[in-house]
């Protein structure tokens, strides 16, 4: 877990050319690069289901070793995709997906929120987070996908 003096760190990646799918492999990759341990919190089981199924294939060459908490050895797992806001696999960097929202306390490292720039009410709740979780002095950064889907800091 964080130290207790460390601000967390918030980033705000805004999907615009992408699919969560084709956005978040990458970002995960980067994570276990770094030895992070990373819980994806989102809110329906089919939609893990699909993303658990898409991670195991979306390259040829690699796999993104991973679970979720319905398939067991979640405290195992250095990726793990969860229903609950519960920190089953002592991650250090928490990613909100698909509208997925906190629920509790966020004693991570890291928070980070991707989400849909067409879908109207992921954006509101993208910035509803924002403006909460900049009264409450977190470091936050925004990042939004360029028209080639490379990330572009904004803020």
């Amino acid at each position: 877990m964080r130290a207790e003096a460390a601000a967390m760190q918030v980033l705000f990646y805004h999907l615009t050319e992408t699919k969560l799918e084709d956005a978040l492999p990458a970002l995960l990759e980067k994570s276990l690069e770094r030895g992070w341990r990373v819980a994806v919190e989102m809110r329906d089981a089919a939609r893990r289901d699909r993303l658990d199924q898409h991670l195991w294939t979306y390259r040829e060459e690699s796999f993104l070793a991973h679970g979720t908490e319905a398939g067991g050895f979640a405290a195992e797992q250095p990726v793990l995709l969860t229903l609950s806001a519960a920190n089953d696999n002592s991650a250090t960097v928490r990613f909100y997906v698909d509208g997925a929202e906190p629920s509790g306390d966020m004693d991570y490292d890291r928070v980070v929120f991707v989400f849909d720039g067409h879908d109207q009410a992921e954006l509101e709740r993208a910035r509803a987070q924002w403006k909460r979780l900049k009264a409450e002095g977190h470091d936050l950064t925004y990042w939004q996908q360029n028209a080639q889907g490379r990330w572009e800091k904004k803020a």
